[in-house]
């Protein structure tokens, strides 16, 4: 079974055993059984349902082990420079958190999330006002890296310096909120802008459309949370430190 196997809308009876991630879908009297092993965590659950099918999907990477916040913090390998008044693209990878989804009548309800990477949270800011945030660290490329797209996904990122000065940026953080996360059979992608309005202060958002021409889009959790709350920021204003 190839990577890109495991994303995509799936008929039941359904097995995937890949990376070591173990899946299996079946029809049982009454409804159907899911079934999941990965990372010695098993998951089983009886669905009453008998036309649903499986979809499985990157979602945001906050979720595991269980959703603290929604805040993503990306620590880079080295520091990057960029000059006065200008806009450079580079790239950072992300680690990628599965979804599991059944969809039946005509609409998809969350059934399961796991991952293959360990997790790690970390402070932005100061004690008292500080963001907790998931934390990765990510080497800083030019070009778009490979990535098994199980475990990472691949972020491009375009940074524009708005100050007159040259500014040192060590890390980046978003919010899950607004979040759009593509994927195809060999990656899985996102798009940001970073907008630097000091030596300290940036604001970060996502782009809609995907990295490269064909991949689609994944079902995301945040984005259609925005549905049920009247005001919520999808972009970050890093204001304690780059």
């Amino acid at each position: 079974m190839r990577v890109s196997d495991i994303f995509g809308l799936h008929e039941v009876p359904l097995r995937i055993d890949l990376e070591g991630i173990s899946i299996t879908v079946e029809r049982d009297a009454g409804g159907i059984r899911y079934k999941r092993d990965c990372m010695d965590e098993e998951v089983e659950d009886l669905l009453l349902s008998s036309n649903s099918k499986i979809r499985i999907n990157p979602v945001e990477p906050v979720n595991k082990p269980k959703e603290l916040s929604p805040h993503f913090l990306i620590e880079f390998e080295k520091s990057i420079f960029i000059e006065p008044s200008a806009r450079k693209t580079v790239f950072i990878k992300f680690p990628v958190e599965i979804g599991v989804f059944v969809y039946g009548k005509k609409n998809f309800q969350i059934l399961d999330i796991f991952t293959l990477n360990k997790q790690k949270f970390t402070l932005y800011g100061d004690v008292i006002n500080g963001v907790i945030c998931k934390y990765w660290k990510s080497e800083v490329y030019s070009t778009i890296p490979d990535a098994n797209p199980v475990y990472e996904g691949v972020m491009e990122l375009n940074i524009t310096n708005t100050t007159a000065r040259w500014v040192e940026v060590t890390k980046a953080v978003f919010a899950a909120y607004g979040m759009k996360i593509y994927y195809s059979d060999d990656m899985v992608a996102m798009r940001a802008n970073m907008r630097i309005v000091s030596k300290k202060v940036a604001e970060i958002d996502f782009v809609n459309p995907p990295l490269e021409k064909g991949m689609k889009r994944s079902l995301e959790l945040y984005t259609s949370r925005l549905r049920q709350i009247p005001v919520i920021a999808t972009k970050f204003l890093m204001d304690e430190g780059i």
